[in-house]
């Protein structure tokens, strides 16, 4: 079996095509647990609201961007968050979920996703 490595990809019209680095969609209330996720290999729970991704392969640098929702999986309507970020590594990124109805205070939501592109 051969392995074949791509370090650019391409469209048509010659424009360089970017994909996700890492993702997780995770349960964020009660013991956090991850439903599906690529390229992580954990999340820590380090207070309401605040929490840590793990990379299972590292960042080359912290030049990445965060991208996320936070909500209730119950299509309720009065209860979304957003994500803000808190810190950049190579090895994992934190972050807060935050209720955007409220004061904006970091908030534990059941369906938090993520998503890296770098």
């Amino acid at each position: 079996m051969s392995t074949i490595k791509v370090t650019t990809i391409q469209n048509l019209a010659g424009v360089e095509v970017y994909t996700a680095k890492a993702w997780v969609n995770f349960n964020g209330q009660g013991t956090v647990a991850i439903r599906a996720s690529g390229n992580v290999s954990s999340i820590t729970d380090n207070g309401t609201g605040d929490y840590t991704v793990n990379f299972t392969v590292a960042m080359p640098d912290t030049s990445f961007v965060l991208a996320g929702s936070a909500g209730s999986q119950v299509m309720s309507g009065v209860d979304n968050g957003v994500t803000s970020l808190a810190n950049r590594a190579v090895s994992n990124v934190r972050f807060y979920t935050r209720n955007v109805q409220s004061s904006g205070g970091t908030t534990d939501y059941d369906s938090v996703n993520i998503v890296i592109f770098r």
